[in-house]
């Protein structure tokens, strides 16, 4: 699915995000046993695209912008860190009518899944988290420097989209990434609002917010499907992961870097589907 389909087919609702009344864009298709999607930094709700359509058929399929990027509020003045974001979850399950979902986190989306799995076991029948943050494995140089004042104060969104870009291709798998991702991702970060939104993204990455979190209590059937060549987070987190939560299984995927979905979209479905199914 292109990214212009894609946003046509998101639709818009209010959450409370610790008393902020904040606008939340979220694909919602399909029917049966419901699946949450959640994406990271700096991506949107469409890293999904290849994988959350395909299954549709079978599940009933959300996939929300976190508050700060894509379609969803991108304002100044409220939390944009993983524990406001797991707010912002809870508050649209509620919104949906959603007692309970399999969750599929990937980057700072699987921060949320983690937290969210952990304190809300009843909400999340199943965990998926792909090369999720986790422990103290963030925030990286690059996020920690995007979120400075500093670093924004000099910087026009020209040349925020360059770093991205430069980011983004250098952290797909292969020498021909897919410019269609890159600039999809990129379309989210084209105002002024939107530069302030991403250092404010950025500056919310808080690590105590997963060292904080006990894996061992994590009640869920977990599934680590992870790029095994990920620089950012890299698969000994996972490894770490799958001994720490009591019902948890490591799959590695070769040849995806740290945009699995993205890199290795027919495999990661595959798996995804069976451990969804089963």
């Amino acid at each position: 699915m292109d990214h212009e389909t894609w946003t046509d087919r998101q639709e818009t609702t209010t959450c409370d995000v610790d008393g902020h009344d904040l606008d939340v864009a979220y694909y919602d298709e399909g029917s049966g046993t419901p699946v949450l999607f959640l994406h990271g930094i700096p991506t949107s709700s469409y890293l999904w695209h290849d994988v959350a359509p395909a299954l549709t058929d079978e599940f009933r399929v959300v996939a929300p912008d976190m508050v700060g990027y894509g379609n969803s509020a991108m304002h100044d003045g409220f939390d944009r860190s993983i524990r406001a974001q797991e707010a912002m979850i809870d508050s649209l399950l509620g919104e949906l009518d959603l007692d309970a979902v399999s969750f599929v986190g990937h980057d700072l989306g699987g921060g949320v899944g983690l937290r969210y799995a952990a304190h809300e076991p009843e909400r999340v029948s199943k965990l998926v988290l792909s090369n999720a943050v986790c422990y103290d494995s963030w925030p990286i140089e690059t996020i920690v420097d995007l979120g400075l004042p500093e670093t924004i104060d000099g910087m026009d969104v020209d040349e925020l989209q360059g770093m991205l870009r430069k980011l983004l291709r250098n952290t797909l798998y292969g020498e021909d990434p897919s410019e269609e991702f890159v600039e999809a991702m990129l379309a989210q970060w084209d105002s002024e609002e939107a530069l302030v939104s991403l250092s404010r993204n950025a500056i919310g990455t808080n690590t105590s917010h997963t060292t904080e979190v006990d894996p061992s209590e994590i009640e869920a059937e977990t599934l680590l499907l992870w790029g095994a060549e990920d620089e950012f987070q890299p698969i000994e987190y996972a490894e770490r992961l799958e001994r720490d939560i009591p019902d948890a299984e490591l799959v590695g995927l070769g040849r995806a870097n740290h945009w699995v979905p993205e890199d290795r979209p027919e495999a990661y479905l595959n798996r995804l589907e069976g451990f969804l199914a089963g």
